[in-house]
């Protein structure tokens, strides 16, 4: 079983990865990046992330990668 980790220092809020996610675990966070937006923040507190990938394959920056449990 894998799931995903987000770097936000990578993260350039193009938000792709919000709306591939199946289960809307990404949603925008507190932080602002380096283009002046709020980053992406990935929580999944009722392990409910499937490992799709679908948001690491979309994201532009690589800020997104799959990493096993």
């Amino acid at each position: 079983m894998s799931y995903i980790k987000l770097d936000q220092n990578k993260c350039k809020s193009c938000y792709l990865c919000i709306d591939v996610c199946p289960h809307k675990l990404l949603k925008k966070s507190s932080h602002i990046g380096s283009t002046g937006e709020l980053t992406v923040e990935f929580s999944d507190t009722e392990n409910k992330c499937i490992g799709c990938a679908q948001c690491a394959i979309v994201c532009p920056e690589i800020a997104i990668v799959e990493v096993n449990r």
